[in-house]
């Protein structure tokens, strides 16, 4: 407060310091027409200077509050009139000369007319104001948080590195075990072929023994008997020998690979073969390339709103039921949930299907066209978006406001190049496929690039993205006729291939329960695939 009352101090003393410009006492008043101070006694010298503007005295203090509009043509008059003709304020004796013939108003009018104006943008930027508070709070906050999410990241980190600790360590255990019993079972077999090894050249020696004194005898009838004897006894090339043994090689890492990929699945196990339980036919006629079903979003109540080749949406129930139909204005390519309502992108503009069933526009997105589009946690919408050859990702609250816009990498080099799909993940990842990458691309929370996955083969075909509870990312692979599955990190865990195949897979939505419904593009058939085992 000190520093705040000297500055007042010395606004004060400033004011005491300016002069009367006739004597030199302080200034108390002002002309505004002649732009001269005075004080007290030299106010009533000054009134009788003839002036041909007039004088207008003022309080010293409040000179500059001028809320009067003097003449330009007559600086003593004061304007009272308007002229539209020339949109200049003007005084009585102008509207009888200069401006004789023009159109004149009411100054009042004009001044309430261009306070009317004023008012509406003022209007406008308070409420302007409004949202950028709310964004600069969102902002506040995401900083605030920042080192709280890094952490916990971390902690994940630590937490899965004890885990790789433990179980490398049992995997050793294990390993070391197996390798003891191999170790004895050889040392057993290496004895007895030591043992029988032993005889074999004990039995040498005693026949060479004989050989030696028989060289020295005449005894044929001996000599006789000792041939078959000797011919009888095996040389090296009959006997069996055990060489050391070939260990058998252990592949440690891929062991320790698999062994993770089981701990990853946190307890769900993914299905050896994956079943189909239900097979639904959307009836989405063929459009001229032979399309027929494109997405589909879960409701909270465990039905699914189809979109395909038809300007209208459906919603089915698990069993293949019909339960609705709603007409829009465009195929329904890209879909999600949003508040418990079904919403798509349109052109240059994000849609919602109300309780009434008539579409209304959530906002619209300038220059850009819409595409993927999903919820996100924080109850905002995330959209993919492409305007030539640029394309981003862009956080919106449900007004429209911009939130956050994902375009480029840490290098400033743009992160895609054909935003199709996209999918928020449990850990806040953002997930898109980008169909001119031919790859999943995922960038965290903050839009820093995470991962790029682009198949285990060359073979790859990108289509759409979910993510499910676990944090497993569900790719659809449309000329593979597969589905691939990536843990969080977006390595790749397996594929899924249901009985019976699956023919071009396009949409992808889980269900809960470990199960998934994938859409085949071409048949418009949604099969529900159980792809965890309980």
């Amino acid at each position: 407060g000190s520093t705040k009352s000297s500055m007042m101090e010395s606004r004060d003393e400033a004011q005491h310091v300016v002069e009367c410009d006739m004597c030199q006492q302080p200034v108390s008043f002002f002309c505004r027409r002649c732009g001269v101070n005075l004080c007290d006694p030299c106010v009533l010298i000054h009134l009788r200077v003839k002036s041909k503007n007039g004088h207008d005295i003022v309080d010293y203090t409040s000179k500059d509050d001028d809320d009067t509009c003097h003449c330009d043509s007559h600086p003593q008059n004061d304007c009272s009139a308007y002229c539209k003709t020339c949109e200049t304020p003007i005084c009585m004796l102008c509207v009888t000369i200069k401006h004789k013939s023009h159109e004149i108003s009411e100054l009042s009018d004009k001044i309430e007319e261009l306070l009317k104006v004023i008012a509406t943008e003022n209007d406008r930027l308070q409420s302007f104001k409004h949202e950028l508070e709310r964004i600069f709070e969102h902002t506040t906050k995401l900083l605030s948080s920042i080192s709280s999410i890094y952490q916990l990241r971390k902690d994940e980190v630590t937490a899965r590195g004890e885990e790789w600790h433990k179980q490398i360590e049992e995997t050793v255990k294990k390993l070391h075990q197996e390798l003891d019993g191999m170790q004895k079972e050889h040392e057993t077999i290496l004895q007895k072929q030591k043992e029988k090894f032993e005889e074999m050249v004990w039995k040498v020696n005693k026949i060479n023994g004989k050989t030696i004194k028989l060289q020295k005898s005449k005894n044929v009838t001996e000599m006789q008997s000792f041939v078959p004897v000797i011919q009888k006894q095996e040389s090296l090339s009959e006997v069996s020998q055990y060489s050391f043994p070939q260990l058998y090689e252990y592949k440690i890492d891929e062991y320790l690979e698999n062994k993770l990929k089981e701990n990853e699945l946190s307890g769900r196990i993914l299905s050896e073969i994956p079943t189909v339980s239900t097979v639904i036919d959307t009836g989405f006629p063929a459009d001229e390339t032979k399309n027929r079903l494109f997405d589909m979003a879960v409701t909270d109540d465990n039905k699914v709103w189809m979109g395909g080749a038809s300007s209208e949406l459906k919603l089915f129930d698990l069993q293949g039921n019909l339960h609705h139909t709603v007409s829009i204005t465009t195929y329904g390519i890209y879909l999600c949930m949003y508040n418990k309502q079904v919403v798509y992108t349109g052109t240059k503009a994000v849609k919602m299907i109300s309780d009434t069933d008539t579409v209304v526009t959530m906002f619209t997105t300038g220059d850009w066209e819409p595409y993927g589009v999903t919820s996100a946690t924080s109850g905002d919408l995330l959209v993919c978006l492409r305007k030539d050859d640029q394309n981003k990702v862009v956080r919106y609250s449900s007004t429209g406001t911009v939130l956050q816009e994902i375009q480029d990498d840490s290098q400033c080099q743009p992160l895609y190049k054909e935003v199709a799909y996209i999918s928020e993940n449990v850990n806040g990842d953002i997930i898109v496929t980008d169909w001119n990458k031919n790859a999943v691309i995922a960038v965290d929370r903050l839009g820093i690039f995470r991962y790029s996955y682009s198949g285990k083969d060359t073979k790859f075909d990108v289509c759409s993205v979910a993510t499910d509870s676990v944090g497993y990312v569900v790719v659809t692979d449309y000329k593979g006729d597969k589905i691939h599955i990536l843990n969080r990190d977006g390595r790749f865990l397996r594929y899924i291939i249901p009985e019976g195949g699956i023919n071009k897979p396009h949409a992808v939505c889980i269900l809960g329960d470990g199960e998934m419904m994938v859409g085949e593009c071409l048949t418009g058939i949604a099969k529900i695939i159980k792809y965890l085992e309980e």
